[in-house]
């Protein structure tokens, strides 16, 4: 049987952290909401056109 080593091996995944706030947001997001969020709405919390219009910018 293994055991993992106590203290100091927390990995930290960013990504996965990124994710994770997210999905707080639009967990946020719904229950202040008064009926279903729009697709608009989702991409407005997940900051979607802002990516976008990012990316356009960058000549990606």
């Amino acid at each position: 049987m293994r055991v993992a080593p106590v203290g100091g091996t927390a990995v930290q995944d960013h990504v996965a952290l990124a994710e994770i706030e997210l999905c707080g947001e639009l967990i946020i997001a719904a229950s202040a909401a008064d009926d279903r969020l729009s697709l608009e709405s989702i991409d407005e919390v997940l900051k979607v056109a802002e990516e976008r219009v990012g990316a356009a910018g960058s000549g990606t």
